[in-house]
């Protein structure tokens, strides 16, 4: 079994253990032990997983939804008339119910395979379907401690106009198998988001110090290279904003 195939099959490994018996997770959890990369992956996932489940928990099913649908069950074919709706059926909790179905979608989208897709097109998507900033804060240099604790990539020296933004916070991200960063800032309403990834974690990505310019799914891009690292950085902004942000 390779780390590929490894990691497959440990993205279905729930926290606490329960599938450490399955023969085919053995192996996977033999290979993470083996390899200290994958090791670190399956306790940062194993963690963000852990989280998410302690938040679903804190949404109790409302009283009576159990005899609610066991009734619904056993309805026979007689007419009768509509029953009441139970005090649990509000807006109110359906609103938490969708805000829940909502974070499953997040994790679910979180954990899927990217395929072949490019740094730029996976910084853009990231951006379009919302960001869950892991930590937060105004003090880059706070936010930059904080990659570095998680192996995230770190940004050598962002353009000096960078100063004149409100930093938001920052998360890491895993892209291809690779880890990535994001550091985020905001000016004017406008958000600024920026995608770190060592070159030699993507040799097929374009390198130049020259920003190139793009617009994607309704979001502005610019893309450049330091000695070190690939940038993205993704905004609602404007493209004339953002080019003299560079």
């Amino acid at each position: 079994m390779n780390n590929a195939e490894a990691r497959f099959l440990l993205n279905a490994y729930r926290p606490g253990g329960h599938d450490a018996n399955d023969g085919a997770m053995s192996a996977a959890l033999t290979q993470a032990k083996a390899d200290p990369a994958l090791g670190a992956w399956l306790a940062r996932s194993q963690a963000h997983d852990g989280a998410v489940a302690a938040k679903l928990r804190e949404i109790a099913p409302p009283a009576g939804l159990r005899e609610a649908i066991l009734a619904g069950s056993r309805a026979s074919g007689q007419v009768r008339p509509p029953p009441s709706r139970p005090r649990w059926w509000r807006p109110v909790w359906l609103a938490a119910a969708a805000a829940a179905v909502a974070l499953l979608g997040g994790v679910t989208w979180w954990r899927l395979p990217v395929g072949g897709a490019t740094l730029d097109e996976f910084a853009v998507n990231v951006v379009a379907r919302g960001i869950l900033l892991q930590q937060r804060g105004a003090d880059v240099g706070e936010l930059k401690s904080w990659l570095a604790e998680r192996g995230g990539p770190l940004p050598e020296v962002l353009p000096a106009k960078f100063t004149e933004l409100r930093a938001l916070g920052c998360r890491t991200l895993e892209f291809r198998g690779r880890d990535v960063s994001l550091v985020c800032f905001e000016r004017g309403g406008k958000k600024f988001h920026v995608f770190v990834a060592r070159r030699d974690d993507f040799l097929d990505t374009p390198a130049g110090a020259a920003p190139r310019f793009f617009e994607r799914k309704q979001r502005v891009a610019a893309a450049w290279s330091d000695a070190r690292n690939h940038y993205v950085l993704v905004s609602d902004a404007d493209l004339p904003a953002l080019r003299r942000l560079l």
